[in-house]
């Protein structure tokens, strides 16, 4: 793009941008607007069955004393003191029918005026507050009446104080205007199941004063600012008379949805929506106000997915002028890419046939290298069983000793035994035969673990006993360990743990770890009593041979550690290497280690060495000493039983 391009397009730019702006604030403002008038619709709906039921239980109350009125103007002593006040015994009659009528009827007050709207009988008539002598001629139900109609009122009496709803009626004999029956209604009650409601609910008369609500402090207060004409109407009438002022609750109409819905604001910033209904039969009218803010809740909400609504839209226009972008870009590179296709293909071509013989030899090393490693594990596997026939060849020496031992029993004791038969001694013939059956039960159990031993068996790791393992391979040394005369520590716990292994191969490392332990003592205490002094002491030549095992959840750890004459600083690293031995030359190949290591391995486990420490007395620091010895450690993975087994 030219230099004197750049404003313009940043122009339009900010054009696009701007009319974007204006696009997705007109949808979110209309579906805020959209979201409002769905919710104003659902609270008018669910409210409209609540208002009439608060209309219906008003009205119900008000028909329970209609009809007093009348029955009161019928009455033949009413009708008299109205011709005749002045008649002795009449005002009494009038005063206990009202009395017991107002009784039956459970009204607050019901009273009879003459023409002028002079109080001549009251059921309160024995009362403090009495409306007898009282003239209402004010009021305007009295006024109702004597015009030939019924009256209703709703005030504050301004004898009793107390408000109420009148009831009146004109008592009319012979076509003569002969006064007013008049009822008072106590209607407090009927707001008390109000103040349960979530809703604010006020009943107000014609001049918008409230003086029934849910809200006990906005009764006797006004809509709004009354003017200077219903003020004087008011006090003219003494509707409210006991009222010091009626002032405004402060209502404000914030926006008109229909005739009876609104949305009004409180002084507290509070926002209700408003909605009236006129009481029929009456110039009063119910308001509900409801709370607006699951009206703006859902308002909110639809402004919010209109607002991701326009966003996805957005995001679709843009990504279809992306794609159509894409598609011309794709369009124009296609010639330059079906070039370099043609071009690749060639070189592909080659690099495959190359590929192709790479391939093939990398093939045949692959299946070189399995059959190696087939060879070695074979190999390996050979190897570990010539170990075993190698430990049983160092071990030969001892094993015929113990079984020469009672071989040369068997044969004088079976001598013993036919000499002893042809006696006939026959005690002396049982003992030796059972002695005989002991020796050949021992013998018997020495060739059977030499078997054992010296079986082939594959790699398969189970739970075993490392306590049986460790007391089998003790089995097999015990000729050469009571020989050399070591004193021998085996620390098992009850019951033996279990260990993942294979338990013929691990009792084949134990073998080793522990003919190397004799080597090394048998070693130590030969180069000892070389080098004895006069200080010597008993303990720098004591052969001790230790076997502990330690176990956790995860490991089993087998320690073999001696009193010989430690591993060197520079033997130490090569330990383990295979054909690496410190030995003399012919006495072992230096393979022992290396396949214990192996087998370890192949269990999951590590085999380890190290040197013990001992404390130097003119130091008194930890150190390394030549009698100390050296340490095998061997760790296992641990089964997840801990019972040892019961073979």
């Amino acid at each position: 793009m030219p230099p004197s391009a750049w404003p313009r397009g940043r122009a339009r730019r900010a054009a696009v941008i701007a009319a974007v702006c204006a696009v997705m604030g007109a949808g979110v403002s209309i579906a805020y607007l959209w979201g409002e008038r769905v919710g104003i619709r659902a609270q008018r709906d669910g409210t409209a069955h609540r208002i009439e039921a608060y209309i219906g239980g008003l009205r119900s109350e008000m028909r329970r004393y209609e009809y007093l009125p009348a029955v009161v103007a019928l009455n033949h002593d009413v009708q008299r003191l109205l011709r005749e006040p002045a008649t002795p015994g009449l005002p009494m009659a009038a005063n206990r029918f009202l009395a017991e009528v107002n009784a039956a009827a459970k009204s607050t007050a019901i009273y009879v005026m003459d023409a002028h709207g002079l109080t001549l009988a009251a059921s309160n008539w024995n009362e403090a507050a009495s409306f007898v002598g009282i003239n209402f001629s004010y009021r305007p139900y009295f006024r109702d009446a004597m015009q030939g109609k019924p009256g209703r009122f709703y005030g504050i009496g301004t004898v009793s104080r107390e408000p109420g709803y009148y009831f009146s009626q004109p008592i009319v004999r012979e076509g003569a205007m002969l006064g007013v029956a008049a009822v008072k209604v106590n209607l407090d009650k009927i707001d008390e199941p109000w103040l349960a409601n979530d809703d604010r609910i006020l009943v107000v008369d014609a001049n918008g004063i409230v003086f029934l609500s849910s809200q006990p402090d906005w009764r006797f207060k006004s809509l709004r600012e009354l003017p200077s004409e219903t003020r004087w109407q008011l006090a003219s009438t003494r509707q409210y008379s006991t009222v010091d002022s009626l002032d405004p609750i402060g209502f404000r109409e914030q926006r008109r949805f229909a005739a009876d819905i609104s949305v009004v604001r409180m002084p507290d910033g509070d926002e209700f929506l408003a909605q009236s209904r006129r009481i029929p039969d009456t110039d009063w009218r119910l308001i509900v106000l409801s709370d607006m803010e699951p009206i703006r809740t859902l308002a909110r909400n639809s402004a919010v997915i209109g607002a991701f609504a326009l966003g996805f839209l957005l995001l679709l226009i843009l990504y279809v002028l992306q794609r159509r972008r894409a598609a011309a870009q794709n369009r124009a590179a296609k010639e330059a890419l079906q070039r370099a296709h043609d071009e690749l293909e060639r070189k592909v071509a080659m690099r495959t046939q190359a590929l192709s013989g790479s391939n093939l030899k990398l093939q045949k090393e692959i299946a070189e290298r399995k059959r190696a490693e087939q060879v070695l594990k074979a190999a390996m596997d050979e190897l570990v069983q010539a170990s075993k026939m190698a430990a049983l060849g160092q071990m030969s020496a001892g094993i015929t000793h113990e079984l020469n031992q009672p071989l040369a029993a068997l044969r004088t004791l079976s001598a013993n035994t036919i000499v002893f038969f042809r006696r006939g001694q026959t005690d002396a013939v049982e003992t030796n035969l059972n002695v005989i059956c002991q020796m050949v039960e021992r013998m018997g159990k020495i060739t059977a673990q030499l078997k054992k031993f010296a079986r082939k068996t594959p790699v398969q790791s189970v739970p075993t006993p490392v306590g049986t393992v460790i007391a089998d391979a003790l089995f097999l040394l015990d000729s050469r360990i009571r020989a050399d005369g070591a004193e021998l520590v085996v620390s098992v716990p009850e019951p033996s743990p279990l260990a993942l292994c294979e338990g013929n191969r691990l009792e084949q490392v134990l073998v080793n770890l522990l003919s190397n332990a004799l080597d090394a003592m048998k070693e130590a205490n030969a180069d000892a009593a070389e080098d004895a002094t006069e200080d010597a002491t008993d303990d720098a030549t004591a052969r001790v041979l230790e076997i502990r095992v330690h176990a956790d959840p995860q490991w089993v750890t087998i320690e073999v550690a001696d009193r010989g004459c430690g591993i060197d600083d520079d033997v130490m690293p090569r330990l383990f290497e295979p054909f690496f031995t410190t030995k003399e030359q012919g006495v072992g190949l230096g393979l022992g280690l290396a396949i214990s290591a192996g087998i370890v391995r192949e269990f999951g486990g590590t085999l380890r060495a190290e040197n013990r420490r001992t404390l130097d007395p003119s130091s008194g620091a930890a150190g390394r000493n030549e009698n100390a010895g050296a340490r095998f450690i061997i760790d296992l993975p641990a089964a997840q039983e801990t019972h040892a087994d019961a073979n």
